[in-house]
């Protein structure tokens, strides 16, 4: 069996509340993890506590370690059953009860294993906290860290589908559906023609509240709108729908940090507190998207300069950046403003 889909075997155990084995060492997801599932876990005393370094910081635990973490953070589970293991995963009370803890970090000891943890975690769509060193079983999906990263530096893709798609925008279209090995499913939709010219193209990521509950939390549904619009007047272009949700953090997390801007945290604060770097998003998959259907250079219809790097770093030139302005209304003005002013977003 190929790595690949060892490591999507390994995510959905993760999401059923199922241990994983990596590099020998078991690892269970907090979000969904029941009494019996850790008390199977537990079978040899108490496993530890696996947090982001990002998740880290908002706890306080930092200052327990040399520097500001950048990989995963050990708590000792000293009287931490998994509810207090819970609170400690997830943000949503931390302005209730802000005095969590205290908590005493330990060594990793596992850093490769540990660190790809974090990395299956988030690619589950979970919040990134696990137990960790607990008895995994025999039947557990058992995988290395070095299949973990090479599967998230270079995900296998594939070109699955394709049809004729008129749309309002341009009845000349065609939808390209492409399958990853880890079972995500992106597509492309190609509007018009080639002339001469390298394709407008608009790396656009999923977003259901906005593409399709109209949110005005954001900006993402007037963009997709414009975009297509665009394309269709260039006479040649693509737009590629990436299933990245809430900037690759997954939509229960995504309205996890809604709620946190509820409380008073921009967009990127939220995420960071939710245990997330501020964008999760690779845009590895749209160059390999874009190599596929035989397109190595593109006019990138985009305010993000990270995806003018993402594109580049992965072999697509950038011919050109177009700015997208779009969507600006009351409710997503601070939002707009943090994009710009934290992720250095040309608005």
């Amino acid at each position: 069996m190929s790595g690949g889909r060892d490591v999507a075997r390994a995510i959905d155990a993760l999401r059923r509340g199922w241990p994983v084995r990596i590099d020998g060492i078991g690892f269970l997801a907090v979000e969904t993890a029941d009494p019996a599932a850790l008390a199977a876990f537990d079978s040899n005393g108490p496993a530890d506590l696996l947090v982001s370094g990002h998740r880290a910081v908002t706890l306080k635990l930092a200052n327990q370690r040399e520097a500001v973490p950048t990989g995963p953070v050990r708590i000792a589970r000293i009287g931490l059953g998994l509810a207090e293991a819970t609170a400690i995963a997830d943000p949503a009370l931390d302005l209730a009860h802000p005095l969590k803890g205290p908590f005493r970090t330990t060594a990793v000891g596992c850093d490769s294993a540990a660190g790809a943890a974090i990395v299956l975690v988030r690619r589950a769509g979970l919040l990134p906290a696990l137990f960790v060193g607990g008895e995994a079983g025999d039947d557990a999906v058992s995988l290395s860290a070095a299949e973990i990263r090479a599967f998230d530096a270079a995900p296998s893709l594939r070109i699955a589908a394709r049809a004729k798609l008129p749309t309002r925008f341009a009845e000349q279209a065609e939808i390209v559906a492409f399958r990853a090995d880890d079972g995500s499913e992106h597509v492309a939709l190609l509007i018009g023609a080639p002339f001469g010219r390298p394709p407008l193209v608009r790396l656009h990521s999923e977003c259901l509240t906005g593409d399709v509950l109209a949110s005005l939390k954001c900006d993402c549904g007037p963009q997709l709108d414009v975009a297509l619009a665009a394309i269709a007047a260039a006479g040649w272009g693509i737009l590629l729908y990436l299933r990245q949700e809430g900037r690759g953090i997954g939509l229960v997390n995504k309205l996890r940090a809604y709620a946190l801007q509820d409380q008073g945290f921009d967009t990127i604060d939220a995420n960071l507190r939710l245990g997330f770097a501020d964008d999760e998003r690779d845009f590895t998959v749209a160059a390999r998207m874009l190599a596929a259907l035989a397109q190595d250079e593109v006019l990138l219809l985009t305010n993000n300069p990270r995806k003018v790097e993402g594109l580049e770093a992965a072999g697509i030139r950038v011919a050109e950046r177009v700015p997208l302005k779009a969507g600006g209304n009351p409710h997503n003005r601070a939002y707009l403003e943090a994009k710009r002013s934290r992720s250095g977003h040309a608005l």
